[in-house]
């Protein structure tokens, strides 16, 4: 099997300006419709990421979705999270994925399962986002978390996640920096609505030797944006903008979304590496967000 004609690292590299974008893994088997919409973007964006059981809903796992998509032909981005696995479980997971040909390792925390669909399922949490970093970096050294040698080594891409609008700021940034020392070479950030915010932002971090996909969620609705403004801390989507939802009316205010979508990563795009493209529940739209923006 061939492997994907761009990899994601090899653009950041290169200095270009990278393109990523997100899918959710089915709740069940059927990944026709998925795999319908991901085969359009082949050659369109540089990296496809798949998401670990996101919210804490059990769906099917990342580690085969991102199989799927690499033998269509993309670059896939594997998040993993802590909360379902212990360290023989991830070691034993990320090995198998290497094998698949998958490269890029994005390591995550997780939702608490009281959040999901199977509220008593028991947390692991075994190592946090920051030790599964430094966990990766062991496999790509040889050797796994315990020190034992291991045959053959791996080659993975490590990413983690960052919050640029997170007030305070100050912890956020000394964690940020922690993660790049345990081994985080590029990062993704939470969706960001405030342009204005992630400059400062990334005037604050730009000597830190990372790179940074800015986050663009798509907004589907003034509900939507209403809801993450009162339950995910560090997003915040300004009043102007809920307005222009409600003002699109029921039916268009999808496309409002996709407005403000393509407005932010161009004016976000001059201080950044890369976006990193949610488009959860409407991912049929994201062709239609890349033309637009101009990511071509």
């Amino acid at each position: 099997m061939p492997e994907p004609k761009q990899r994601l690292r090899d653009v950041l590299d290169r200095g270009e300006f990278a393109v990523t974008v997100e899918y959710n893994p089915p709740k069940g088997t059927n990944v026709s419709g998925l795999l319908d919409h991901a085969r359009k973007l082949v050659g369109r964006v540089h990296g496809v990421n798949v998401t670990d059981c996101t919210a804490a809903v059990m769906r099917a796992s990342s580690l085969s979705l991102c199989r799927l998509l690499y033998e269509m032909g993309h670059d896939p981005v594997m998040q993993m999270t802590c909360r379902d696995r212990n360290r023989i479980a991830m070691q034993s997971d990320l090995l198998g994925a290497h094998l698949l040909g998958i490269r890029n390792i994005l390591c995550l925390t997780g939702d608490y399962p009281t959040v999901g669909d199977h509220k008593d399922a028991k947390p692991v949490y075994d190592l946090d986002s920051v030790q599964v970093m430094q966990l990766v970096g062991g496999l790509n050294r040889g050797v796994d978390y315990a020190g034992n040698k291991l045959d053959g080594t791996t080659e993975f891409y490590t990413g983690g996640a960052v919050t640029p609008e997170a007030d305070p700021v100050g912890p956020m940034l000394v964690k940020f920096e922690t993660k790049i020392r345990a081994g985080a070479q590029f990062s993704q950030t939470q969706g960001i609505y405030r342009p204005e915010k992630f400059v400062t932002f990334m005037q604050a971090v730009r000597k830190l030797n990372v790179k940074l996909l800015a986050g663009i969620l798509l907004l589907r609705s003034a509900k939507m944006a209403e809801f993450m403004n009162a339950n995910i801390p560090g997003v915040v989507v300004p009043d102007e903008m809920i307005a222009e939802l409600k003002a699109a009316g029921p039916t268009h205010e999808l496309d409002a979304g996709v407005e403000i979508a393509v407005r932010t990563i161009k004016t976000v795009r001059p201080h950044c590496d890369g976006v990193h493209i949610m488009a959860v529940k409407a991912v049929d739209r994201l062709p239609e967000i890349l033309t637009k923006a101009g990511l071509a």
